[in-house]
């Protein structure tokens, strides 16, 4: 696939437009991105999304540079760190980010976490949207936020966060927060889509993958798209992460569908958002 033509965007609640399936670099040392993001942008992704305590914008920025693709076809998000909350940390940290990535803009800017024992997701909120107001974002948006957290936020915003990235796979359907983003027009983005690996070898998904002629990773990704979200999945193996993007010439049955939503059994990965302090 070399082309973006058949990747579905979603209009997110501002009017812009982000591609339904992105390319993730958590974990990815920065050494190594360079080169992955490269693999991903020649398979056709157009979306890439880092964050500062992922420690490789700057990996993320030199594989832009180097690709030659105007910077107007990409989308990028980055992300604000726990430690950087706050109106004017924030600001600063946005500046870094920029600076690191060697961008003018992000597409998208987002809260890592809510941090709640920190209090002060509502001033960073505060942050962001001065930072969209002013056009140096072109949307703003939270992460692992559960509804209570969302719930505070919206009470004092000007602006409704556009979305909420957050833990979702079939073993971690988190069908409250789903909920919770519907009611407030907000987008979910999966981040961990996959479960790091850990249901591609549950029995429902490895038989519908066979029935399909599809790995299983495939299954999963095309079982996201088709309940509306937004997935960022992550791999550094070229074959992998072309084949990741090879899921919009099949569709899942009613019945597979059904068939993958009855293996949520709260496997969370990473933290609890509520518990995670970072």
């Amino acid at each position: 696939m070399s082309t973006t033509q058949t990747i579905p965007t979603v209009t997110l609640n501002n009017g812009v437009e982000i591609p339904r399936l992105g390319f993730g670099v958590f974990q990815v040392p920065d050494d190594e991105t360079s080169a992955a993001v490269a693999s991903a942008l020649a398979a056709g992704y157009r979306s890439i999304d880092t964050a500062a305590i992922y420690g490789n914008e700057a990996g993320v920025g030199r594989a832009i540079a180097d690709s030659g693709i105007a910077r107007e076809d990409l989308f990028v998000t980055s992300k604000v760190w726990n430690s950087d909350h706050g109106y004017d940390s924030t600001l600063r940290a946005y500046d870094a980010t920029l600076a690191t990535l060697g961008l003018e803009f992000l597409d998208l800017y987002l809260i890592h976490w809510p941090a709640p024992d920190r209090g002060l997701y509502t001033e960073t909120w505060r942050a962001l949207e001065k930072l969209y107001a002013e056009g140096r974002v072109r949307a703003i948006g939270v992460s692992n936020f559960e509804p209570e957290h969302l719930e505070r936020l919206i009470d004092v915003a000007e602006i409704v966060p556009a979305v909420n990235q957050v833990e979702l796979h079939p073993a971690l359907q988190n069908r409250d927060v789903i909920a919770a983003d519907a009611r407030h027009g907000i987008a979910t983005e999966a981040w961990s889509p996959l479960a790091q690996g850990a249901v591609l070898g549950d029995p429902a998904i490895v038989t519908i993958a066979a029935a399909h002629g599809k790995t299983p990773a495939q299954v999963v990704l095309r079982w996201h798209l088709q309940q509306g979200r937004i997935v960022i999945p992550k791999s550094v193996t070229p074959a992998r992460i072309a084949q990741n993007l090879d899921v919009f010439g099949f569709d899942l049955t009613a019945r597979e569908l059904a068939a993958i939503d009855a293996l949520d059994r709260n496997g969370r990965t990473g933290p609890h958002p509520a518990e995670f302090h970072g």
